[in-house]
């Protein structure tokens, strides 16, 4: 991450946890709230690449964020990573519900199983994830929630239904919980982003005429999307910045919507 992002002095210090924040867009929020100076735990199924990513975060920035292995799927398990991360950190006051996988389906071909594995990565782990957090948000008074959608369902693609579906209940689940949670001095907001070419893009769905056919095609702003233009809006969303927002969704794509 070669870019500055301004200092929001509220989330020095801050307890933050972030799911799937060992690659790709969830890397680098993780290293965009070190570099706030909060106290980053981030939870992840890879171990090596998580391990690799504390190892150069804490060689470049003298920090290390706290990886905590679990499998968002497994509810007790993700229950038990929100308890060690406020055991090390303090009780969680910023939580990134940012893991999901976008993985493709035919209409004709999709299984009961694979739509049951597609919400339960996708969708119950962030309701599950906030409701694990907010006791500790309420007893403070105060908390942010970001949860991470996207652009997908708003583009009728047709090889995506579970994952569409999934995003699309973000949306609602967001402001929801901004209802819920509200009163008790805690804002949720979700992000939309857009094509962000990370490298798993890159691996499974993208390649160069893609990019350039809506990059050039379908965006205002003629740049890719990475991993490193979410940060900047997630730590506006989660600091003192957006004191008074919530119960919104942020679209970061570029202009495409």
């Amino acid at each position: 991450m070669a870019r500055d992002f301004p200092r929001h002095g509220d989330l020095e210090s801050a307890s933050v946890l972030i799911t799937g924040g060992g690659s790709g867009i969830g890397a680098s929020l993780t290293e965009g709230f070190l570099r706030q100076g909060a106290k980053v735990a981030f939870i992840d199924i890879d171990a090596a690449a998580s391990e690799a990513l504390c190892d150069r975060l804490e060689r470049e920035h003298g920090a290390r964020p706290l990886f905590l292995k679990a499998d968002l799927t497994d509810i007790a398990s993700l229950r038990e990573a929100v308890a060690a991360a406020a055991k090390a950190h303090g009780p969680v006051s910023v939580l990134v519900n940012n893991a999901a996988r976008d993985d493709r389906h035919a209409v004709d071909k999709l299984t009961p199983e694979e739509w049951d594995a597609s919400q339960a990565i996708n969708l119950r782990p962030l309701f599950f994830a906030a409701q694990a957090v907010a006791p500790g948000m309420k007893a403070a008074g105060r908390g942010a929630i970001v949860n991470f959608s996207s652009i997908a369902f708003m583009l009728n693609g047709g090889d995506y239904p579970a994952y569409a579906a999934a995003k699309a209940g973000i949306i609602g689940l967001t402001k929801s919980l901004a209802g819920a949670l509200g009163p008790h001095g805690i804002r949720v907001n979700a992000i939309a982003p857009g094509m962000v070419i990370t490298e798993r893009q890159l691996k499974l769905w993208l390649d160069e005429d893609i990019i350039a056919s809506h990059v050039g095609g379908r965006q205002c702003l003629k740049q890719r999307i990475t991993a490193d233009d979410m940060v900047g809006p997630c730590l506006f969303l989660a600091s003192d910045a957006a004191r008074m927002v919530t119960a919104q969704t942020l679209i970061v794509d570029g202009g495409v919507m």
